[in-house]
């Protein structure tokens, strides 16, 4: 199945819940940053192994800024794209794996309303 996601904002937080389970997996809140703009103050992720099986706190940190950067900006976020194929490449055991493995996933991505 796709890994689709139903994203929120409420005042300063955004939410990230799984579409086929509802299960809340990324909560980020945000907090000004210098020269204007917001940036991630703080971050949680899902710990239940049984509702999200998370693959370290970098593949975390790289997922919840994919998402934020290009699903709800619409940004093209290339170098957290990269970092990703290469964070899931290492995680694999191989150093081929083509760049469309993480867009694929990125793009089956949604933000709900």
């Amino acid at each position: 199945m796709d890994e689709k996601w139903n994203i929120f904002v409420e005042a300063d937080a955004i939410f990230m819940h799984r579409s086929w389970t509802g299960h809340s997996v990324y909560e980020a809140s945000f907090a000004p940053a210098a020269g204007g703009g917001r940036r991630i103050a703080s971050a949680v992720v899902e710990a239940d192994g049984e509702r999200y099986r998370s693959m370290g706190d970098e593949y975390d940190r790289l997922m919840l800024e994919l998402v934020i950067s290009a699903i709800v900006l619409g940004e093209p976020a290339a170098d957290l794209r990269t970092g990703l194929v290469e964070l899931t490449a290492r995680a694999s055991g191989k150093s081929d794996l083509p760049s469309g493995v993480v867009q694929h996933s990125v793009l089956g991505l949604r933000s709900g309303s």
